[in-house]
């Protein structure tokens, strides 16, 4: 017997193949962090016929198609066509970085990536913000839905870059009919060399805690935010998705698991201490994130949980994952030191050289009036 066609054969393995019938996904930020990530977990997939990675310079995948560019740039639209889904994952919330530099990167790229899946035929976008957009505040539920109301200020690092990219995502649909926008709001984000205000307070010999607080504590795996997002990629879910590990921790449950003891100071002293610190270019990060070590802001993930979707990691086993990463590192005021910086500062903790520098910005003041 003679053997098939090889278009017969071919069209036998494609409909046998299910990556030849799934969808191909372009993910910006593809070279580093949570982008690097997901390129390799979808071009691992047999499930996604083709990965497009986007980014400044190369990364390490070779079984994506690289194209390097600014996603700023509209150019982009050029790279995107063909592609069914986009993954818009190139955003700075870098502490150090310039915060009008940090915005116009953050809110142009989304912009010009929103508009540019559009003009290529992308049906899809799936973009990352964080649960931070909820807001850190007393009287949040514990957890909180995904319909929540968005109640964050833009006081916190890159908070108002996210709550605008929230903004441009429920207008892109208006904007560019037959666009579908999806949003994943992860929790803590833990991995892959993740770098937040949130995982430096975990750097610091003593645990700021502010008196008649109530932290709630609850992480996110990156591997467990990269299956969040190929979930969404695979359009099993869709809207606005909350992801994160299942429950949280208390602040008593962190101290223990941690072994670091906390340092506890009125409201007043560590928001103004931290407020006049960052204004004098002190510390990095604004007194806003201090809310987030306050006030809950734990999510429940139910559309993705009624998705089938599960995290595979704990509270517990991400907390002991980020101790592991940040071990060696020493932060006063969410400021890195150096090894001597940090010997320097000892067991005095991150809380007394915030009063300390708070003293001597007071000081400085009241000598200034003198003169």
């Amino acid at each position: 017997m003679s053997s098939p066609d090889p278009q017969v054969r071919a069209a036998r393995n494609q409909s046998t193949n299910p990556a030849a019938r799934g969808p191909v996904v372009a993910v910006t930020g593809a070279a580093s962090g949570v982008g690097a990530l997901l390129v390799e977990r979808l071009a691992a997939s047999e499930e996604i016929k083709q990965v497009i990675a986007l980014d400044e310079r190369r990364g390490e995948c070779a079984a994506a198609q690289w194209h390097i560019l600014d996603v700023r740039d509209p150019a982009i639209a050029d790279k995107l066509r063909g592609a069914d889904v986009v993954v818009h994952l190139a955003l700075d919330l870098d502490l150090e970085t310039d915060p009008a530099a940090r915005t116009a990167y953050n809110v142009r790229g989304t912009q010009t990536v929103l508009t540019a899946a559009a003009a290529a035929g992308v049906h899809r976008v799936v973009l990352c913000t964080s649960a931070m957009v909820y807001g850190a505040l007393p009287d949040n539920e514990l957890p909180l839905s995904e319909d929540a109301e968005l109640r964050a200020t833009a006081e916190a690092t890159g908070v108002g870059d996210l709550l605008e990219i929230e903004r441009l995502a429920r207008r892109a649909p208006r904007a560019h009919p037959g666009l579908n926008v999806t949003v994943v709001r992860p929790a803590v984000l833990v991995g892959g060399g993740t770098d937040t205000a949130l995982t430096r307070y975990f750097e610091s010999p003593r645990l700021l805690v502010v008196a008649g607080s109530r932290p709630a504590w609850q992480f996110c795996h990156v591997e467990d935010l990269c299956a969040a997002l190929e979930h969404a990629v695979l359009e099993k879910v869709d809207g606005e998705l909350a992801v994160g590990c299942d429950g949280w921790l208390e602040q008593e449950e962190i101290e223990e698991l941690s072994g670091i003891r906390r340092m506890e100071l009125p409201s007043a002293v560590a928001l103004g201490a931290a407020a006049r610190l960052h204004r004098i270019g002190l510390t990095p990060s604004p007194a806003g994130d201090l809310a987030y070590t306050m006030y809950p802001w734990v999510v429940s993930g139910s559309r993705l949980h009624d998705a089938g979707w599960r995290p595979r990691w704990t509270n517990e086993e991400v907390l002991a994952e980020l101790l592991e990463e940040v071990a060696g590192r020493h932060t006063v005021a969410g400021r890195r030191l150096g090894r001597k910086d940090a010997t320097a500062a000892g067991a005095a903790g991150a809380t007394v050289a915030l009063l300390g520098a708070a003293a001597v910005v007071r000081r400085a003041r009241k000598a200034r009036r003198r003169i």
